[in-house]
C-alpha cells in the first residue's frame, strides 16, 4: 500500500498486441508499456490485463518467446513488490500455459472474472465472441481451446509453431477488422445485462475502440488498444477513467 495509506489504484489494460509491428514499432510500444508498469509499481497498484497482451502467444513446457524477457521481469517485479497481477486470456493469447502463474506468480483467468474492490463490483471479459453475428468464431473458439487441439499443436517444433501462429493471428485480425457484425453492439448489450444484474463497472477490450459510457447505475468501458490509442483505465477510490500513455506520461484520454 502507498506510504500515505491511500487505497492502491487498480489499472486495466488490453489489446497491446506485442509482436504485430516492425522492430522499431515494437520497441516503442514495449517501452511505453514498461513505463506504465513502472508507474503501477511505484504506486503499489494492482494490474488486470484484459486479453491480447500479445498478438499471439504459445508456450511449451520449457520454451517461451524470448523477445519479451524485459516484460517478464517487469511483471515479476510487480509481484515481488506485492502488486496483484491478473491476466485474462483473449482471442490472440488464449493458449496461456502455466508460465505466467508458475514462474511469474501472475493469476491467470481463462474466461471472464467478477470481483469487488474499492466498494465497486467489477465484471471483466475480453469480449471476443459477443458479436451478435459471430457464431462462426464462437465455434472456432471452442475448437482452438480444446485440450486435443492444444496437444496436437504442441507436437510441432517451436519455430514452426510460432510461424504458423503469427500467420493465423494476422489473418484473424484482418478478418475481425473488416467484418460487419450488424447494427447492434453485442458487447454493449452484454455490459448492460451485467450492470442490470448488479455490476457497477464492466470492462472489456477486443474492439480496439476506447469508450466510457454510463449505463443505468453502472459504467461500461472498452479499453481501446496499444496500436494507435495507447489507452488503459485506472480506478481510484471507486472512480474509474480512461487514460492514454504518451511518451511515458499518463494523460486523461479525450476522444
Amino acid at each position: 500500500m502507498p506510504a500515505n495509506g491511500a487505497i492502491p489504484p487498480i489499472y486495466f489494460v488490453s489489446d497491446v498486441h506485442l509482436g504485430i509491428g516492425s522492430a522499431s514499432e515494437e520497441q516503442r510500444k514495449l517501452n511505453l508499456l514498461l513505463s506504465l508498469l513502472a508507474d503501477i509499481r511505484s504506486e503499489r497498484g494492482d494490474l488486470y490485463i484484459v486479453g491480447d497482451l500479445f498478438d499471439f502467444w504459445y508456450e511449451y513446457r520449457s520454451v517461451v518467446p524470448r523477445t519479451y524477457y524485459r516484460l517478464y521481469q517487469a511483471l515479476e517485479d510487480l509481484r515481488r513488490d506485492g502488486c496483484a497481477v491478473t491476466y485474462l486470456a483473449g482471442n490472440h493469447d488464449f493458449a496461456i500455459g502455466d508460465f505466467f502463474s508458475r514462474d511469474l506468480d501472475v493469476t491467470v483467468v481463462r474466461d471472464d472474472l467478477e470481483f469487488t474492490a474499492q466498494g465497486r463490483r467489477f465484471y471483466l471479459f475480453h469480449g471476443d465472441g459477443l458479436a451478435l453475428r459471430d457464431g462462426g468464431y464462437r465455434l472456432l473458439k471452442r475448437v482452438l481451446r480444446s485440450p486435443i487441439s492444444q496437444g496436437l499443436y504442441r507436437m510441432l517444433h517451436p519455430d514452426l509453431a510460432f510461424a504458423i501462429a503469427r500467420r493465423f493471428s494476422h489473418t484473424s485480425r484482418d478478418y475481425t477488422s473488416t467484418r460487419d457484425y450488424g447494427e447492434s453492439d453485442g458487447m454493449r448489450v452484454e455490459a448492460e445485462r451485467r450492470i442490470t444484474s448488479g455490476s457497477d463497472i464492466v470492462i472489456m477490450g477486443h474492439r480496439h475502440l476506447p469508450k466510457q459510457e454510463t449505463i443505468g447505475t453502472g459504467v461500461y468501458l472498452n479499453l481501446g488498444d496499444w496500436l494507435s490509442h495507447y489507452t488503459y483505465a485506472v480506478c481510484r477510490d471507486g472512480a474509474i477513467a480512461l487514460y492514454t500513455m504518451r511518451q511515458g506520461i499518463q494523460e486523461l484520454y479525450a476522444a
